[in-house]
């Protein structure tokens, strides 16, 4: 396989398999650096998000290590099953904080919970079909649950239903209007539709409605961008999307490494490479980035590379 060849394939794969597998961007095992880490201890297995970007789930003590953490106020939301879902605002300079959740018995609420997590483990339809299921038992119980929606119109993408997709993202927006994750779904479902134009509406919007920060929103975009061959405008939502999620995505670093290579910046290329493989030298694609790193470095020095 040429090398051209290789890095869409290994472009493409990253994009679907790691980034957009259940929708939320997740954060990679943390680094230690005090200055910049923040210590949630809560319930065993919850998951945590910061300022509405999923950064990972606490192990079985219910400890989390979020790292790097910026020195501003940000806010903190935490789901377990069987508890209350709550959320806290953290003031700058706060390095730990504890996050009590109370037990729930709310049917809906139970149920809701489950939907999120059959939807999340799902891959194949018939498990995203009972996921269906349980968010619709959920909604049926307490109709006003806006995310049990945008779950729904995940599902419905995984499933190629866009229709129902469109129509679950409406539900959501009619519960609350501004919504910068149902806008960023949207624009995935548009995408899928391969209607370029309608997606970068829609990503837009999820930025405008987050006040500018929306990681998920700048990859989409730069997805649509690759698509339409503006390979330039898609390394700049790619670099928008790394400093909004302060390197916890090194899966980023290897899509921007390949939009390098496609506006002709193999230094850039490289130093991207090199950067995803710093934060995750153990990760999926590791092995492939060092590859083609030495590729890269052996063209730059003149060698010739045999397809």
């Amino acid at each position: 396989m040429c090398l051209v060849r290789f890095h869409r394939t290994l472009f493409f794969a990253s994009l679907v398999i790691t980034l957009f597998q259940s929708y939320e961007i997740r954060s990679q095992q943390p680094r230690t650096t005090p200055a910049t880490t923040l210590t949630i201890t809560t319930e065993p297995n919850a998951m945590v998000w910061v300022d509405e970007i999923r950064r990972g789930t606490a192990d079985a003590s219910g400890k989390l290590v979020i790292s790097p953490f910026s020195n501003k106020r940000h806010t903190i939301r935490v789901r377990a099953q069987g508890f209350k879902e709550s959320t806290v605002a953290v003031l700058p300079g706060r390095r730990t904080i504890a996050i009590k959740l109370l037990p729930t018995t709310d049917h809906a609420e139970l149920l809701f919970q489950q939907a999120e997590t059959a939807r999340e483990k799902a891959r194949e339809d018939k498990d995203r079909e009972k996921a269906v299921e349980l968010y619709q038992q959920a909604l049926k119980l307490r109709p006003a649950i806006p995310a049990a929606h945008v779950g729904l119109a995940r599902l419905y993408l995984d499933m190629n239903q866009f229709d129902k997709a469109h129509d679950e993202i409406d539900a959501a927006r009619k519960l609350k209007p501004i919504y910068p994750e149902a806008s960023a779904v949207d624009g995935r479902i548009f995408r899928e539709q391969a209607l370029n134009n309608e997606a970068i509406r829609a990503y837009r919007r999820a930025i405008r409605e987050a006040g500018g920060f929306q990681p998920e929103a700048h990859v989409g975009l730069a997805r649509v961008y690759e698509d339409n061959g503006d390979y330039d405008q898609a390394v700049v939502e790619l670099n928008k999307a790394i400093e909004q999620l302060s390197d916890s995505e090194p899966v980023i670093y290897q899509m921007l490494g390949a939009a390098y290579e496609k506006v002709q910046k193999p230094k850039e290329a490289v130093a991207a490479y090199e950067k995803y493989l710093q934060l995750a030298p153990n990760g999926s694609y590791a092995a492939a980035i060092r590859s083609i790193i030495t590729q890269l470095k052996r063209e730059a020095a003149g060698e010739q590379i045999i397809p």
